[in-house]
């Protein structure tokens, strides 16, 4: 349903290998793009509470500054120890330059 997505962003803040955290509610959310594509996944670590947007970006990764593990964003994949869960994935939707964002 188009209300559940929330304008959190606009494409032009995010440059292309860069990131960007928003908040939408409680929510704590990384945006990526990926070669001109954005994404979003939980900004929190499924290890330890640490901000992921803290962490080092590259390619399809971003490390956690607290333990080192990698998750994948644009699957929200764990890519290695310590963490061992998933990150959740937020859908995305762009409208003009609007980043949009749905429930996970």
């Amino acid at each position: 349903m188009p209300e559940d997505f929330v304008k959190v962003a606009q494409v032009s803040d995010i440059a292309v290998g860069k990131c960007k955290p928003v908040r939408v509610g409680n929510e704590e959310i990384l945006l990526s793009n990926v070669n001109g594509t954005i994404h979003a996944i939980s900004d929190i670590c499924s290890h330890a509470y640490a901000a992921l947007s803290e962490g080092d970006f590259s390619g399809e990764e971003v490390e956690c500054p607290l333990h080192g593990s990698a998750f994948n964003v644009t699957t929200g994949e764990c890519q290695n120890p310590p963490a061992n869960e998933n990150v959740p994935v937020y859908p995305v939707r762009i409208e003009g330059d609007d980043v949009l964002v749905g429930p996970a």
